[in-house]
């Protein structure tokens, strides 16, 4: 599987993940050696796809900017258990074609079946609060989408 960041740790620069939902979505940064994915944040609700991925434009170039850069991005695309396109893999991958019109990165897709859920599980096990949970979810399935990448990908 091809990496978006350069190989060998003094060159390579890190990786968002982005979490695409309905209601809001969640981004996760991969440290700069492409090993450990964390969440950031959550990208605003937004009924117009636009303004989400203007959102999200001005993050790529806050982090672009950083010193430790920003190589690539994972996008998790939402399928059905059995791997066909359900509703909402229409909606990522108009997300997707909008990124790719506001940033020269590259965009890898990535399975995301079963993340959510992964991550519910997760913060459940911390944070006994449903709302606190909730805040933090999107986040969270981001940066179990970049990880599952991350750790797909070819290691140095």
């Amino acid at each position: 599987m091809d990496r978006p960041a350069t190989q060998g740790y003094a060159n390579s620069v890190r990786t968002l993940g982005i979490d695409v939902g309905e209601r809001r979505g969640g981004l996760a940064l991969s440290d700069p050696s492409g090993t450990l994915a964390t969440p950031l944040g959550k990208v605003p609700a937004s009924a117009d796809l636009t303004e989400g991925v203007v959102a999200v434009g001005r993050e790529i170039e806050r982090l672009m900017a950083e010193d430790d850069g920003l190589a690539g991005i994972v996008v998790g695309v939402p399928l059905s258990l059995d791997g066909r396109p359900n509703k909402q893999t229409k909606q990522a991958m108009a997300f997707v074609e909008a990124l790719r019109r506001q940033t020269v990165l590259p965009i890898v897709l990535q399975d995301e079946r079963l993340t959510s859920r992964e991550a519910e599980s997760r913060l459940a096990l911390r944070e006994k609060d449903w709302r606190r949970r909730k805040g933090r979810l999107d986040a969270a399935a981001a940066a179990i989408i970049l990880q599952d990448y991350l750790d797909a990908c070819e290691q140095f």
